[in-house]
C-alpha cells in the first residue's frame, strides 16, 4: 500500500482545520498558505472530504471549511478511505479447496499485515495529531 499525495494532503488539511480551528471557517487560501500547496488541489481534495461528511462548506465573503464534527470523531484511517479507497495491500479471495497451500499461507500473511495497519490507523484520531502537535510545537499565546 502506498498512500498517494492525496491522501497525505488531505489528512494534512483536516489536521490543519482541527489545529487552526477558532469557530469561523477557514479559507482555501489560508490553507493553501500555510501548507504551502497548490489551492487548486486542495480544493479538489476538499470537495472529496465534503462529499463524505467530513467537513462543512459555506460559499462567500465570511465562506470557507470546517471540521464537520470534533477531532476526535475522525480517524486517519476514515480520511485515508474517503481519498484512497480501500487500504488493503492485496486484493485476498477466498480459496478454492485445490489451492495451494502457499496461496492460503501467505493470504493469512497479508490478512494479518491489513489487521496490523488498520488496527493503527482507526486508533489514530485528528485529536491525538492535533495534541501532538501542540505538545510539539506549543501554544502560542497573545496577551
Amino acid at each position: 500500500m502506498k498512500i498517494s499525495t492525496k491522501g497525505q494532503y488531505a489528512l494534512q488539511m483536516m489536521l490543519d482545520l482541527a489545529i487552526n480551528d477558532t469557530g469561523e471557517y477557514i479559507t482555501i487560501k489560508s490553507i493553501a498558505k500555510r501548507q504551502n500547496l497548490s489551492e487548486k488541489y486542495l480544493e479538489q481534495i476538499m470537495n472529496l472530504l465534503s462529499r463524505s461528511g467530513y467537513v462543512k462548506s459555506v460559499r462567500g465573503a465570511k465562506g470557507g471549511y470546517r471540521l464537520a464534527g470534533e477531532p476526535s470523531k475522525f480517524t486517519v484511517g476514515m480520511v485515508l478511505r474517503a481519498i484512497e479507497g480501500d487500504l488493503s495491500l492485496v486484493e485476498i479471495t477466498d480459496h478454492l479447496p485445490d489451492a495451494p497451500v502457499e496461496e492460503c499461507i501467505l493470504s493469512n500473511v497479508w490478512r494479518k499485515m491489513d489487521e496490523a495497519i488498520n488496527g493503527v490507523i482507526d486508533h489514530i484520531t485528528l485529536e491525538d495529531l492535533q495534541k501532538e502537535y501542540q505538545s510539539t510545537v506549543g501554544y502560542d499565546y497573545v496577551i
